[in-house]
């Protein structure tokens, strides 16, 4: 039986249904949590299981509800996943609760649980003590019905109803980032995850006889849509592996790619650092990376001095700097707005400094000091355009300014967020009228039709790939240490050596001053409180008096002053020196 094109479907259910019946004994995905076995679907058991789920969740009502699923990395979860779409439930990915690290997750898990109101949650036997208690404090909501996969249940596979899928049905809520004390849903529908699908072939020039690997979290946009949907779409198969795998040891990465000879892989700039700083020499001896066409980058501002540093520390294993795809997109896009092509170096631009500061593209010799080396993250047509967010006017090509996208792939909005939804999903641009847009907050220029990112809008903070909000760091910061003056502290992220790091600004009590508080005594109080809270290094605390820090003439923090400031060296610092 010739395989029917993707493109001929309505839904992932028959695309997977599909493949069972043409090809039903190949492998889909392989997992392997480290130095462990390896595990595999292929396309019968993994719509066997699908079917299996379906029916189930079918009988307990599941269809058009809110599903949540906590799971860790690894093939359970995807037949979860799947089973929710083929019982026309709405899945809810989740980061799993992590015993170690319950100060971070479980507040996230919590607002979560609370946003999305899911009645039932399908959870690992490992995570179903933590979340029975967890389901107790949520508050004002339905119960939640907290159940297993079942296991030996496969007669359940034949009492599946198969449903009738409209594009514009949701599909799952993909939660923004769990830093925030508000994460918010997504909602992505079924024609979202199949136009993102078809944007990521296109972009990336796939095709079914190519192989992947990935370490990528599956709970979000790039190691869900990039790792698991888009691979599904094509029908190639992926090797995965836990994310502790790689983050304990950045050589298995490498060696999966290696051994499998497989052409696409790739993460965020920090992947790539760490592969540099932590793969010596004698490890380096077994690997040939000469398979490695498509090694994308994204989910944080893509950094030339990253591509340069890789493609010469793995030149001797084979690998090329024209396999570098840097991208750019955005969980309310789905995932992908633009990514390189495929083949080619990837594009930079010597820009200067000073020009950026003021929203101005302005290119500069390579023998100037102040030049920063922007990178394109692939073409853009009409769907993008760069607009004055103050204005709602197109800006000129040498002008920067937020970037707006439009589409297909575009989500539907914030799940029970009405007002946030309007602000950020339903843009129109004053000059043209034209819209509706998704506002991404980022910042950026268009040149000769390629997209380049220069920065955020908006405060969030992105550091070694994951997003960190702000003001949820600057409330930790102030409950920290009793000498920390409430409403009175900023965080930001700088560049230092290279890297985005975490920097913030505090303003100490005058009584605590006055009392000659121990100073080493509040920063290591500070950076305790973070790391514990948000799992993220702080790379300098500065004390300051109170008033040091600009706000509003409303009170709010002026963080992008207090950012300048830094930088310029004008913060008055108690004792005259940072920690």
């Amino acid at each position: 039986m010739i395989p029917v094109p993707p493109t001929e479907f309505s839904s992932f259910v028959d695309i997977i249904r599909q493949r069972a019946c043409c090809t039903p004994e190949t492998t889909v995905f392989t997992f392997s949590a480290g130095a462990g076995p390896r595990h595999s679907l292929n396309y019968e058991v993994l719509d066997r299981r699908a079917r299996t789920i379906g029916a189930w969740l079918q009988g307990l009502g599941g269809e058009r509800e809110r599903v949540l699923l906590v799971y860790p990395s690894g093939l359970d979860f995807i037949a979860a996943l799947c089973g929710c779409l083929y019982a026309g439930a709405i899945a809810v990915p989740v980061y799993p609760p992590h015993a170690l690290q319950t100060v971070r997750t479980v507040p996230r898990l919590l607002s979560i649980i609370r946003d999305a109101d899911p009645s039932i949650a399908l959870v690992a036997p490992e995570f179903a003590g933590i979340f029975d208690a967890l389901s107790e404090t949520t508050g004002p909501g339905r119960r939640i019905r907290c159940v297993s996969l079942p296991e030996d249940r496969g007669h359940l596979a034949e009492n599946w109803v198969p449903l009738e899928v409209r594009p514009s049905d949701l599909a799952l809520l993909q939660y923004t980032s769990g830093s925030t004390a508000d994460p918010k849903g997504v909602m992505i529908t079924h024609g979202n995850l199949l136009h993102n699908s078809l944007e990521i072939k296109r972009h990336f020039k796939l095709s079914p006889d190519m192989s992947a690997v990935s370490w990528l979290p599956p709970f979000h946009d790039m190691g869900l849509m990039g790792c698991l949907f888009a691979p599904l779409y094509m029908g190639f198969p992926v090797h995965l592996m836990s994310p502790l795998a790689f983050l304990q040891r950045p050589v298995r990465w490498l060696q999966c790619i290696s051994t499998s000879r497989a052409q696409a892989s790739g993460g965020p700039n920090f992947a790539y650092d760490l592969c540099v700083r932590r793969i010596g020499p004698d490890e380096k001896k077994n690997l040939d990376l000469s398979c490695w066409k498509i090694a994308f980058n994204g989910a944080e501002p893509v950094r030339w001095q990253t591509l340069e540093r890789f493609a010469a520390a793995f030149r001797e294993c084979g690998f090329r700097i024209d396999a570098f795809q840097p991208c750019y997109g955005l969980a309310e896009a789905t995932l992908i707005v633009s990514g390189g092509c495929a083949g080619t170096s990837p594009s930079v631009l010597p820009l200067s400094r000073e020009a950026l500061e003021s929203n101005r593209v302005r290119f500069t010799d390579n023998s100037t000091v102040d030049r920063f080396t922007a990178v394109g993250c692939g073409q853009v047509g009409e769907n993008v355009a760069i607009v004055f967010p103050e204005t709602s006017t197109g800006c000129d090509k040498d002008q920067i300014g937020e970037i707006w996208v439009s589409g297909r792939s575009v989500a539907d909005g914030y799940w029970n967020h009405p007002a946030e939804t309007r602000r950020t999903f339903r843009a129109f641009r004053s000059d043209t009228g034209e819209g509706p847009f998704l506002r991404t907050g980022d910042l950026g220029f268009k040149h000769d039709g390629e997209l380049f990112v220069t920065g955020r809008l908006k405060d969030l903070i992105i550091i070694a790939g994951r997003n960190h909000y702000p003001n949820d760091i600057e409330t930790t910061v102030e409950r920290s240490h009793s000498a920390v003056r409430p409403g009175s502290s900023a965080a930001f992220s700088v560049v230092i050596d290279e890297e985005e790091r975490l920097v913030v600004a505090v303003e100490v009590e005058r009584r605590a001053i006055n009392n000659g508080t121990d100073h080493l005594e509040v920063i290591r109080a500070i950076r305790r409180a973070v790391s514990e809270t948000h799992d993220v290094p702080i790379s300098v605390v500065a004390l300051l008096k109170p008033g040091s820090i600009p706000k509003t003439s409303s009170g709010k923090i002026q963080r992008r002053a207090c950012q300048g400031a830094f930088l310029r060296g004008d913060l008055e610092l108690l004792g005259g020196r940072l920690e």
